[in-house]
């Protein structure tokens, strides 16, 4: 890259170049960057080349190499995170100098919570959208860890997540307690006697599916008494291989209640075979006021 004398100002072009150049890293590359900017690879192109003329920089390496991002594009990565925190800090300081519900309020949620039969988290969407139509909401499914790294950094406004451990900079607030079984499916050989009490010695025989997401020490004794010899990283995961009928797994009751009452699924001896997940909504301590996030966290309380 040529001399560069430094950044003088930032301009609107310059926060859209910034928030293409975002989007790129998290997608890991131009051609899937496409989908989530929805404007086509070459527009895509002249803008990074608008970027990196502007900082004087060159922030990453595109070809039949593959796309990677160089040192100083990780920085400059690093800094836009910052910047667009800032941003959204400085709309929620002057929304709350209103005491009016505006703006947007962004929440990470776990995955599969959508069919618990609570709705808390939807209805407590619901209210607040009723009270403040000039509002935006952005939800994304993450991982438990992943949320509390975005609550924390300010990329997230609140979380939904499982209540595995404490941070002590987070706020927690009780949400569900979410219980699961252990499943089997139509296929599988253990189907027509899942509910007799003989089957909990036939249980350690077959394979089994254990997730590769973190979990309590209480919920870990679980699966040992199973024979694991294969892994999702979520639930749906965990779904797919049950539905194979060569594997059992544990699930969310709320969550397998679709293929037991179609029939392709059974708990085995569900007065063994269970455990509870505690449920919390996580937010930042000492974060900036927010009256969206208040409003919504009263509307969940009540619920």
């Amino acid at each position: 890259m040529s001399t560069h004398l430094g950044l003088n100002r930032l301009s609107d072009i310059d926060l859209r170049l910034l928030r293409i150049y975002k989007a790129i890293v998290e997608a890991g590359g131009f051609a899937a960057a496409e989908v989530e900017l929805n404007i086509s690879r070459a527009a895509i192109s002249m803008a990074m080349g608008d970027l990196e003329t502007r900082l004087g920089l060159r922030l990453c390496q595109r070809g039949r190499a593959g796309f990677s991002v160089t040192d100083s594009g990780q920085q400059v990565y690093e800094a836009i995170l910052q910047l667009f925190t800032s941003i959204e800090g400085f709309r929620i300081r002057v929304n709350a100098l209103h005491d009016q519900l505006k703006g947007d309020m962004n929440i990470g949620i776990a995955d599969n919570l959508v069919t618990l039969p609570h709705m808390k988290i939807t209805n407590a969407l619901r209210q607040l959208k009723l009270q403040a139509t000039d509002i935006g909401i952005n939800i994304s499914m993450m991982p438990p860890n992943e949320i509390e790294k975005a609550v924390l950094d300010g990329r997230l406004h609140v979380g939904a997540i499982p209540r595995l451990r404490k941070i002590a900079e987070l706020e927690y607030i009780p949400l569900y307690e979410e219980e699961s079984h252990l499943y089997c499916s139509h296929h599988h050989p253990l189907f027509d006697i899942a509910e007799q009490q003989g089957v909990i010695s036939l249980v350690p025989n077959y394979d089994a599916v254990a997730p590769a997401y973190a979990q309590t020490a209480a919920i870990k004794l679980q699966y040992q008494a199973l024979k694991t010899t294969s892994t999702a990283t979520d639930r749906e995961g965990v779904a797919f291989l049950i539905m194979t009928g060569c594997f059992i797994g544990y699930l969310p009751t709320h969550y397998a209640t679709q293929w037991i009452q179609q029939g392709k699924m059974k708990p085995l001896c569900t007065s063994h075979f269970r455990y509870t997940t505690d449920y919390a909504v996580i937010h930042k301590k000492n974060a900036p006021p927010n009256y969206l996030v208040d409003a919504w966290v009263k509307e969940l309380v009540k619920i």
